[in-house]
């Protein structure tokens, strides 16, 4: 319950980057510089952390013996998760970004084979893929059922270009941001705190945020004072707060799909806490009809995540494919 919480609590934080890109984008400012801001200022954050609980060392010398690991999984978990984010928001309102983002709690469960565990067996330790929780998998898309219902009713009144390139982009940002997590929390494996992996994944990042302000400073030149200011609130608010809360969420998860995809799962309050801030700050028309049922969806949804993550699994099944291994090997010896 105290993943999910802290899962609950960076979805209010996250659902400002969605309020603020908007606003940003209407008030003419450039993706570019909406985007690449944020990790700007996320950086000397950050650093201030570190040096005050005194553990900016260990990371420093993982990123240098490992330079590659950090600047691939950092690109993708920030860079290939937050510029389409930022660029999305240039063609649909902030509910429709917070909605598709939603595929991000279906597209982590489906990313489980793409890690591995270590299993006792009567034969020694072995190596085999994560499967894919289908009973988390399910409720995942009973939530998305969710948002799409609340999104169902809005649709209608966007032209077609605002739906294709408010959605696509964020479809690559859904994937990209658990892989990049997940292979971060892989890669560091116990090692280093959540507050270190954020620093890290945001400096390893810096040179894909370079080239993108260098998009920006050719096409809209400076950013505006307003902008600046905007971008920094995001940096506090998404970049610090809220990564920082949901690092510490999955950090505590890991080792447990279930409860993972539980935790990935809480992020589809960001929905709502999107839709009633726009209606709040930027005059958008709340939602009703199907919406409030697309609402009751989301919240039944991530209380029987909570529910299932809670459960004790004492003997866990493996895939078929594994205990027919296991059993080869157990032949063999």
């Amino acid at each position: 319950m105290r993943e999910m919480a802290l899962g609950l609590a960076a979805s209010f934080f996250f659902a400002v980057t969605f309020i603020l890109n908007r606003s940003m984008e209407l008030a003419g400012g450039s993706w570019a510089w909406s985007s690449s801001l944020r990790f700007f200022f996320m950086v000397p954050l950050l650093f201030a952390i570190l040096l005050a609980r005194r553990n900016l060392g260990p990371v420093w010398h993982d990123m240098k013996c490992h330079p590659w690991t950090w600047i691939t999984w950092g690109t993708v978990g920030f860079g290939l998760f937050y510029a389409p984010l930022t660029y999305a928001a240039a063609y649909g309102p902030g509910w429709l970004v917070a909605g598709t983002w939603q595929c991000t709690i279906v597209a982590g469960v489906l990313l489980s084979p793409l890690f591995t565990k270590i299993i006792e067996t009567q034969n020694g330790t072995m190596s085999v893929r994560r499967p894919i929780e289908k009973r988390a998998l399910f409720i995942s898309l009973l939530i998305l059922f969710g948002v799409v219902l609340i999104q169902f009713q809005q649709a209608g009144h966007l032209a077609w270009n605002e739906i294709v390139l408010g959605v696509f982009p964020v479809l690559i940002a859904a994937f990209a941001y658990p892989l990049g997590n997940r292979k971060m929390i892989e890669h560091c494996a116990g090692r280093l705190d959540a507050f270190q992996r954020v620093w890290g994944m945001t400096m390893a990042s810096l040179p894909f945020w370079l080239i993108v302000a260098l998009m920006g400073w050719l096409t809209s030149g400076v950013p505006s004072a307003g902008q600046t200011m905007q971008s920094f609130i995001v940096a506090m608010s998404s970049g610090v707060i809220a990564t920082t809360l949901f690092f510490i969420a999955t950090d505590r998860a890991k080792g447990n799909e279930r409860k993972l995809a539980a935790v990935e799962a809480t992020q589809s309050a960001e929905v709502m806490f999107a839709v009633i801030g726009e209606a709040l700050f930027l005059s958008a028309p709340l939602p009703n009809g199907w919406a409030f049922v697309g609402l009751a969806v989301i919240i039944i949804g991530i209380c029987w995540h909570s529910f299932e993550s809670t459960r004790t699994v004492k003997h866990p099944s493996l895939p078929i494919s594994t205990a027919r291994r296991l059993k080869r090997i157990g032949g063999e010896r």
